[in-house]
């Protein structure tokens, strides 16, 4: 990996779904250890944007690079990209008959081969790291819906990517629960990790954010610095969007 190359390159990357274009020619580059914060309105693209990047959704056209491997059709490119690019979702799609310590050692041990008990001391530490390391023996539906994320967050950890993509991960969650997992992600940022973040947290935004990305209508309309984007967005429609959510 070549320190002035980005980590993660877009090129005109586009996607529809049937008619609908929800990528227009997006270009976007991320470097090792930065981390991006995108925003926008419903239906933008940004859930789409940060699908595309472990192929949760396959672009049509337009490249996306990571860590130098191309993500295309190759099984053995894809395999190499999911081992390096971690997920936390809005829903936290946790096995429910499993334990929170099952829950994190299942990935490990059939996807990394990990032996048992180094998988059980990696979900131990991981769990420690978002501060719930008491939870290990409870199931899913004993923890709270922060609770719950904080696990999806380290059963993310626990297979040590190199980059995490977060897809409004407090979407999910009543107000009081939010700044659990966000200091949680905060933390993350702060440890050098590598992300890429759909919220409209923007105080976190604020916080962490080595760059602003404002979608709208499938098209990255401005992307700035977070100094320069609270202040003086350079598009109206941007403009509009902070209003509405900073002042609501």
């Amino acid at each position: 990996m070549q320190s002035d190359s980005p980590l993660i390159k877009l090129d005109a990357v586009s996607k529809h779904f049937g008619e609908f274009q929800a990528l227009k020619q997006v270009s976007l580059e991320v470097g090792l250890g930065e981390k991006v914060v995108i925003c926008g309105p419903s239906g933008s693209g940004k859930s789409t944007l940060i699908r595309c990047v472990n192929r949760l959704e396959a672009h049509e056209s337009g490249t996306i690079v990571i860590d130098g491997i191309e993500l295309n059709e190759s099984p053995q490119n894809l395999r190499q990209i999911r081992a390096k690019v971690g997920m936390v979702f809005q829903q936290f799609n946790l096995f429910p008959h499993l334990t929170v310590l099952e829950n994190l050692m299942l990935g490990p041990v059939r996807a990394r081969k990990l032996p048992r008990e180094q998988a059980r001391e990696t979900a131990l530490n991981y769990l420690g790291r978002v501060r719930i390391p008491e939870q290990a023996d409870k199931y899913p539906r004993q923890l709270s819906g922060g609770q719950q994320q904080r696990v999806a967050i380290a059963r993310s950890l626990c297979m040590e990517p190199e980059i995490l993509l977060f897809d409004e991960p407090t979407s999910a969650l009543d107000p009081e629960m939010i700044n659990e997992v966000l200091d949680v992600m905060v933390e993350l940022a702060d440890s050098g990790m590598t992300m890429i973040c759909v919220t409209h947290e923007m105080g976190f935004a604020k916080k962490v954010a080595d760059k602003m990305v404002f979608m709208d209508h499938g098209e990255i309309v401005e992307e700035a610095t977070p100094d320069k984007f609270f202040s003086a967005p350079d598009s109206p429609r941007c403009q509009d969007f902070l209003e509405k959510i900073l002042h609501h």
